[in-house]
């Protein structure tokens, strides 16, 4: 006799909720954009905790607010922002494992510290792949839509003794921080720009925008200066190119970034720091060092 599959239903998607994985790899030639889990390493540690591969979809919640309700009982792990986590009416810990028991709420609160948190369930949320990837891509439109209130998504149950509480109940990681130093390698276009652009952004500090989402975190603060002014031919992009519009102001490309673009990329943030740069809310600062 079959049985019905264990679904989460969308009680509340708060500001934004999308399907993040990995990402898309060997694409960008198309025009597609990677995509993918702003904080690789809170995705992967939500699997981790839950019993998953690290390639399975978790669900990134930007400024927490999320609540989703399951069908059945459930394990599940918040990991990534520094939230207040609610199974029912029962307060519960980020970077944990959680049992959730059939028809029970979980909650997101909103985020003290950081700006994403990754819900990972133990299984595979049942979702459309295109080339080998569920993410949402906010800027192309491409993968699931962003959660909406009501909808529901069936859960392919995991393998019997997947998740193993005992040895992996509680992983003893940082919270994010709302001040980050990152560091940075020259771009290509580093010429683009003055000498002392260079320096101001290497030694000074930024602050982030309210404008930022998932192409790009927009930087307030010391404008960087170009020495060269007429116009460059759009060449490619990689995440963490910090790109210079024409009002100084850098740009650190994130994964749902163009593929191509006609301002200078002054410089690259190293990828071991690109998890930093996903959790920075707007207000919080980053300052660059040279790697």
């Amino acid at each position: 006799m079959s049985t019905m599959p264990t679904t989460m239903e969308v009680v509340h998607p708060g500001p934004i909720a999308t399907f993040q994985d990995l990402g898309r790899h060997g694409v960008m030639g198309l025009g597609i954009p990677v995509s993918g889990a702003l904080d690789e390493r809170s995705h992967r540690l939500a699997n981790r905790l839950v019993g998953n591969p690290e390639t399975h979809p978790t669900v990134e919640a930007t400024l927490g607010g999320l609540a989703v309700r399951f069908s059945g009982p459930v394990v599940v792990a918040v990991t990534g922002a520094d939230v207040d986590v609610f199974v029912g009416d029962r307060q519960e810990a980020i970077n944990c494992v959680l049992r959730v028991p059939r028809g029970t709420t979980l909650r997101l609160g909103a985020p003290r510290s950081g700006l994403r948190s990754y819900v990972a369930v133990s299984g595979l949320f049942s979702l459309p792949t295109l080339f080998d990837s569920s993410s949402t891509d906010l800027l192309s439109g491409l993968g699931p839509e962003p959660l909406q209130a009501g909808d529901r998504i069936d859960l392919r149950r995991p393998d019997p003794g997947a998740v193993n509480p005992a040895a992996i109940s509680f992983a003893p990681v940082s919270v994010p921080t709302s001040h980050v130093i990152c560091l940075v390698h020259p771009g290509p276009r580093r010429d683009w720009l003055t000498q002392s652009a260079w320096e101001t952004l290497v030694s000074q500090e930024f602050c982030v925008s309210p404008r930022s989402n998932r192409i790009g975190v927009r930087l307030e603060g010391p404008t960087l200066e170009r020495r060269r002014h007429e116009e460059l031919r759009s060449e490619g992009l990689i995440t963490g190119a910090i790109q210079v519009p024409g009002d100084g102001r850098p740009v650190v490309f994130m994964h749902d970034h163009p593929t191509t673009g006609g301002y200078p990329v002054i410089g690259l943030v190293r990828a071991e720091d690109l998890h930093l740069m996903g959790q920075l809310a707007p207000g919080d600062t980053v300052a660059f060092r040279p790697a």
